[in-house]
C-alpha cells in the first residue's frame, strides 16, 4: 500500500520469511557456528534458545542450508506428541517403513526396532542422522526421556543420532530439572540468542529498506530509530510489526518521513498495553 510513496518496490517489513530478507547479525552468526560445531561434535544433544521473534527459525534455515550432503534429517515442527507420536513422527520423516506387529495396535517397540536398524544402516554408509525438534520448550518429561534413549545407539567413535532441540527460554528451565539431569549432560552445545542491540537495530531496518528497493533518504530519523529498538526491545518480529504500522501511519498523514511520534502512535496500535506505554517513554 506505501510501498511506492517511499521509493520502494515491494513493502519491507512483512513477517512472512523471505529469504530475500536475510539479516544475520552478529549473534546470529554465533549462533549458527554453534549449530555447525554440535553437528561435528559425535552426536548428543544441541540447545539454541531465544524469546519469541527472535531469529531461532532463521538460524535453523540456514542450518538446514549449510547442512552436508551426506547427512539424513529429520524435522519436527509440533512436539506436542506423546512417545509413540514422536518415534511414528521420526520415522516418517526420515522414511523408515513400519508398522505394528499385532494389526491396529503399534507401539513404541515397533517404531524403534526399525529406527534403530536405519541408524546403524545409515551409519555403515557413511552418512550422519540430525533430527531437528522446534518449539522444544513444549516437549513433555517422557518425551524428553525417550530421546534421551535415543542417542543411546552409538559406536567407538560416536553417537549415531545428532538432536537439536530449539525453543524459547523455558527450554533451559525444562533440561535443568534433577529429572532431566542426564539428558543435560548430553548437552553438547548450547546457545541463547538475544535481541538486537540498538546498533543492530538500525543496521537490520536499513538491510530491508534497502533490498526492498529504497534509493532515497531513509524514512525514518534518527530519534524514530531509537524509539523502535526501545519499543521493540531488539526483537525482529516486534520491528517488523512497528515499522511497518508506522509507515503505513506516515502514508495516510502524507509525510515522507517517520518521526518518534508517529512510532508512538504506531506501537499503541500495534502492541497496545503495556507496551504501547513504553514508547511514551521519551529517549
Amino acid at each position: 500500500m506505501y510501498a511506492s510513496f517511499f521509493g520502494l518496490r515491494h513493502e519491507p517489513f512483512s513477517i512472512a520469511p523471505d529469504p530475500r530478507y536475510l539479516f544475520m547479525s552478529e549473534r546470529h552468526r554465533e549462533a549458527l557456528a554453534h549449530l555447525l560445531y554440535g553437528l561435528g561434535g559425535g552426536g548428543g544433544f544441541v540447545l539454541l534458545t531465544g524469546e519469541v521473534g527472535t531469529g531461532k527459525t532463521t538460524v535453523c534455515r540456514c542450518f538446514l542450508e549449510q547442512m552436508p550432503a551426506d547427512c539424513n534429517v529429520a524435522y519436527i515442527f509440533n512436539p506436542k506428541l506423546t512417545v509413540a507420536e514422536l518415534l511414528r513422527s521420526i520415522c516418517d520423516e526420515f522414511g523408515v517403513a513400519h508398522a505394528p506387529a499385532v494389526p491396529g495396535a503399534e507401539t513404541v517397540k515397533d517404531c524403534l526396532d526399525p529406527l534403530n536398524a536405519f541408524l546403524l544402516q545409515a551409519h555403515a554408509a557413511g552418512r550422519n542422522n540430525v533430527l531437528i525438534i522446534d518449539e522444544a520448550q513444549n516437549l513433555s518429561a517422557d518425551v524428553l526421556e525417550q530421546l534421551r534413549l535415543l542417542t543411546n545407539l552409538e559406536t567407538n567413535e560416536r553417537k549415531l543420532l545428532q538432536i537439536v532441540l530449539i525453543g524459547q527460554p523455558e527450554l533451559r528451565t525444562l533440561l535443568a530439572q534433577p529429572a532431566l539431569e542426564q539428558l543435560a549432560q548430553r548437552v553438547i552445545a548450547r546457545f541463547h540468542l538475544d535481541a538486537l542491540s540498538q546498533a543492530e537495530t538500525q543496521h537490520y531496518i536499513a538491510h530491508r529498506l534497502a533490498v526492498a528497493g529504497l534509493a532515497g533518504p531513509p524514512p525514518f530519523d534518527r530519534r524514530a530509530l531509537r524509539r523502535i529498538h526501545a519499543v521493540a526491545r531488539g526483537v525482529p518480529r516486534r520491528i517488523n510489526l512497528l515499522c511497518d504500522r508506522a509507515l503505513l501511519g506516515a502514508y495516510a498523514s502524507g509525510v515522507r518521513t517517520v518521526d518518534a511520534r508517529t512510532v508512538d502512535r504506531a506501537a499503541r496500535e500495534v502492541f497496545g498495553g503495556a507496551d504501547g506505554a513504553l514508547s511514551l517513554i521519551h529517549i
